[in-house]
């Protein structure tokens, strides 16, 4: 499999890394569009939002937990952030491993951009 954030799991890819346990890890996007902007992922592959089932929905549930953990850890909790994730191609994903963008800083206005 020649995915990015795969890579990055293995070590196989240098990363940032802010956070890791057995399931998820945590690093720095290489692009910041906000002072704070880190992406969240499952170590086990799955390709986005529609291959999320039972069997893998827990994983979910943990990045959510811990974004919030690193939320207050951080300092920005207060201020507010926006996670966001991309689900194929007209959802703006490039990367085919599913993962969630965590932004923060800064004012965040509606609609992006």
């Amino acid at each position: 499999m020649d995915c990015i954030f795969c890579k990055i799991v293995n070590g196989e890819i240098p990363s940032n890394k802010i956070y890791e346990d057995d399931d998820i890890v945590a690093f720095n996007d290489l692009s910041p569009q906000s002072p704070i902007h880190f992406l969240v992922i499952p170590k086990r592959h799955i390709e986005s939002c529609n291959f999320v089932d039972k069997e893998n929905a827990e994983v979910v549930g943990k990045i959510f937990l811990k974004i919030s953990e690193l939320a207050k850890e951080m300092g920005f909790d207060k201020s507010g952030y926006r996670i966001v994730n991309n689900c194929n191609d007209d959802g703006g994903q490039t990367v085919k491993h599913l993962h969630f963008h965590v932004l923060a800083g800064r004012s965040l206005n509606w609609p992006p951009g």
